[in-house]
C-alpha cells in the first residue's frame, strides 16, 4: 500500500487507536476473563464447603440398629436397649468437634432422659491401658456425667461408621431414623430435636 494509503488509514482510526493500543486491550480481555474464571472457581469451592458442611450421614435410615453390648466406663456391660428411643454418638477425646458437641449432648440427655430417651454413647479411643483414665479426665474437664460405653471396633463396624462424631437416632421399632456426621451444630440440634420429638409419639 502507498505510504499515502497508509496514512489515511491511520487516520481513520479512534484518537489513541493503534497496534500497541490493540495489544493493550487484548491483553485486558484475557485478564478480565482469567478473573472471571478465578471468581467462578472461587464460588465453586465455596458451594462446596458449604455442602460438606451441610452433610449427614450416608442414609441409614430405616435400618435397623444391630444389637449391642459393649462394655461400660468403670465396669460392668451395658446393651444398645431394645423398644427405647435411644441416640447413639460415637466419639473420641482426640476428637475436636467431638468436644464442641459434647456440652449440647449432655443438655439433651438431662433434658430428653426423664422423658425416656436413651443415650448410648461410645467411646472410640484405641485400646491401650490408659483408655479409662484419660476417659474419665476428658469426662470430667467437659462436666459430663452421662454413661459411656467402650467401642472395641465392634460398634463402629455393626454402624459403618467412617468419621467423628457421628451420631444416631433409633426408634423404638430398632429402626435408625436420622443420622448426623459432624458437630453437632445449632441447626443440626434443632433437626435432632424434632427428630425425637417424632419418635416419642
Amino acid at each position: 500500500m502507498p505510504l499515502s494509503g497508509l496514512l489515511d488509514a491511520e487516520a481513520t482510526r479512534p484518537h489513541g487507536y493503534g497496534p500497541m493500543a490493540d495489544q493493550a486491550l487484548g491483553a485486558q480481555r484475557s485478564e478480565g476473563w482469567i478473573w472471571a474464571l478465578v471468581v467462578l472457581a472461587t464460588g465453586s469451592v465455596v458451594a462446596l464447603a458449604v455442602m460438606q458442611g451441610n452433610r449427614t450421614a450416608p442414609r441409614v435410615a430405616a435400618k435397623v440398629a444391630p444389637a449391642l453390648t459393649l462394655p461400660k466406663l468403670g465396669g460392668g456391660n451395658a446393651a444398645l436397649q431394645q423398644g427405647k428411643v435411644t441416640v447413639v454418638d460415637f466419639w473420641a477425646t482426640w476428637c475436636g468437634p467431638c468436644r464442641y458437641s459434647m456440652p449440647r449432648v449432655q443438655k439433651l440427655w438431662q433434658e430428653y432422659q426423664p422423658k425416656g430417651v436413651e443415650l448410648y454413647s461410645v467411646d472410640t479411643d484405641d485400646e491401650a491401658p490408659t483408655r479409662d483414665a484419660e476417659v474419665q479426665e476428658f469426662l470430667a474437664q467437659n462436666h459430663l456425667t452421662f454413661p459411656v460405653v467402650l467401642d472395641d471396633g465392634t460398634a463402629s463396624a455393626a454402624f459403618a461408621v467412617s468419621s467423628l462424631p457421628t451420631m444416631l437416632l433409633v426408634d423404638r421399632q430398632g429402626k435408625v431414623v436420622w443420622t448426623h456426621i459432624g458437630a453437632l451444630t445449632d441447626g443440626r440440634e434443632k433437626e435432632l430435636r424434632k427428630a425425637l420429638e417424632v419418635a416419642l409419639k
